[in-house]
């Protein structure tokens, strides 16, 4: 407790220091816990949910994404795509300026320009800098030749193919644009002296205690009836790991966001028809909705591998047996509190812009199919059929022995083996393991950043195609897609690919997530959306 005490109070002494004029104690304070800690503030490092939050807070890109999904202007206020697909030209507003830093000009923040970008996509892509984001760009251009300044307000991009989801994959924090003299200044410790446009300036980083991030006075945006954007005066982010402990803080008013409900207190909170308990009922804000964030079951079915040449999963009524065992809707009811949609769909989640569950045929609950394809397998109810070991990681132990339970009931023996997260990315990454628990979190709100896992080209190690699957038909529609700029005629591509994913059963889809959020009732202004983005620059504090 001692801990918690000096890290609140180098809190308090960080945002409000008689130095600044941006914060005083009558101001207004988002206060957040980012439990599973913070790696980097450098967007070109951005690769998990609490970067990207913090990120979203400090910088913009050319455009970004709203709450339905849909590509909105940011620093980009207009763009053209050539008629062959391949050459994206940008209009950039004239009117957003860098935080203020020591290292430019009188210390005031200079404008933003296209020049910055050329710099920013540059960056992403340079093998010296090493960035966990390069994937954005690595395969879509030849060089950084491909990024050119045409004028201060003039930005181009050059892609070596066509890739019609290129603005979605640019809503992504990781094409933020920075500074040159900042970054190159700092080098790799840019990470904690970040410096961008967005609606929060950094303030201070004592990591792993606090993180203080105050109102950029200067920033461009405003919200719907004309005021200048943002509302709060301060951002302050703890790093409690206890999720028990973060969620006292955020029952006792301390902290204003909470970001899912764990399982150690979720039916305190929920009943099971995933309504508020009546102990908690008007006690806050309780935020739901799709999140693009499949939770499935993979399973290895290149039969090129020894692992897959004696393993029953290299059957397809095996496979389609596994699917049509599993009780969907309980499994959601008892486990998820009905935070989650049954996964009878194909794999793009519900939330996706084009998902329809009317157009792609997943599998329902139907344990007499399970065991007449059983049957017809040779394994009249699962006998002398081989046992099949799972392998799935301590978070998601109950989920996987319901599973296992499910199909010990038409007759399909399985083991299960508990790994390390680290581990069992490891080992599904190398091809490791025939069946496994596995979730995609979209990186951008595009069906084919899902389609993708299925490319036989995308095969382990170029790619992550971790079932080995390979079929001639998906390939030529998924590289079809990539010519077709007309979203509605591409996501007709997308959903027949899906059909051909579920007719041949590579996986099983559990459930498409919800997102799940808490804020305290004196919040306005909260941000829902199917990508779980904390946006709080039009958050206001009552």
């Amino acid at each position: 407790m001692n801990k918690l005490i000096l890290f609140l109070c180098a809190a308090a002494m960080a945002l409000f220091s008689c130095n600044t004029d941006n914060a005083t104690p009558s101001k207004s304070v988002f206060n957040i816990n980012l439990d599973e800690g913070l790696t980097s503030l450098d967007p070109a490092f951005c690769r998990n949910q609490n970067t990207i939050w913090m990120d979203n807070q400090l910088y913009n890109g050319l455009v970004q994404i709203d709450d339905s999904m849909r590509v909105q202007p940011a620093i980009a206020k207009s763009w053209e795509l050539s008629a062959d697909g391949l050459q994206y030209t940008f209009h950039l507003r004239n009117d957003v300026y860098f935080h203020d830093d020591p290292l430019f000009r009188d210390g005031k923040g200079r404008k933003a320009v296209a020049a910055d970008f050329v710099y920013s996509f540059s960056r992403l892509i340079d093998p010296k800098i090493a960035a966990s984001g390069s994937w954005i760009f690595s395969d879509k251009v030849k060089d950084n030749k491909a990024f050119i300044a045409i004028d201060d307000t003039t930005f181009r991009i050059q892609l070596k193919a066509p890739f019609p989801p290129l603005l979605s994959l640019l809503t992504s924090q990781i094409a933020s644009v920075i500074p040159r003299e900042v970054a190159g200044h700092y080098g790799k410790d840019f990470r904690n002296h970040p410096i961008g446009t967005g609606p929060f300036k950094f303030k201070y980083w004592k990591e792993g205690e606090v993180l203080v991030f105050l109102k950029n006075d200067k920033y461009w945006e405003k919200d719907k009836d004309g005021s200048s954007l943002p509302h709060l005066d301060a951002v302050r982010a703890t790093f409690i790991g206890d999720k028990q402990t973060a969620f006292m803080e955020f029952v006792t008013g301390k902290i204003d966001f909470l970001n899912d409900i764990d399982g150690s207190y979720r039916d305190d909170i929920l009943t099971k028809s995933g309504q508020v308990t009546q102990k908690y009922k008007g006690k806050f804000i309780l935020n739901s909705a799709p999140y693009l964030n499949t939770m499935y079951l993979g399973m290895l079915v290149d039969t090129n591998l020894p692992i897959v040449r004696h393993s029953p999963l290299k059957l397809l009524k095996i496979r389609q047996a596994i699917n049509y065992a599993i009780d969907k809707q309980k499994m959601i009811k008892y486990l998820r509190n009905s935070m989650a949609t049954p996964g009878n769909g194909g794999f793009i989640p519900a939330g996706m812009p084009g998902f329809d569950a009317t157009k792609v045929k997943g599998y329902t609950y139907n344990p007499d199919k399970a065991r007449q394809l059983l049957a017809e397998c040779g394994y009249p109810n699962g006998k002398e059929c081989p046992e099949i070991t799972l392998t799935t990681t301590i978070g998601y132990r109950d989920l996987i022995e319901y599973v296992q339970g499910q199909l010990d009931q038409v007759g399909i023996r399985t083991r299960v083996e508990i790994v390390q997260s680290a581990s069992l990315r490891e080992l599904v990454s190398k091809n490791g393991v025939n069946f496994f628990y596995g979730s995609w979190i979209a990186d951008y709100p595009d069906g084919e950043n899902y389609l993708l896992l299925f490319y036989s080209k995308n095969k382990i190690p170029w790619g992550p195609n971790y079932t080995g699957f390979n079929n001639k038909q998906f390939d030529c529609l998924f590289e079809q897609a990539y010519h077709e700029a007309d979203d509605q005629k591409r996501h007709a591509l997308y959903r027949e690919m899906d059909n051909i994913i579920m007719q041949n059963a590579p996986v099983v889809v559990l459930y498409y997530d919800k997102l799940v959020n808490l804020y305290q009732n004196n919040m306005t202004g909260i941000s829902k959306n199917a990508l779980n983005l904390l946006v709080l620059k039009r958050i206001m504090k009552k």
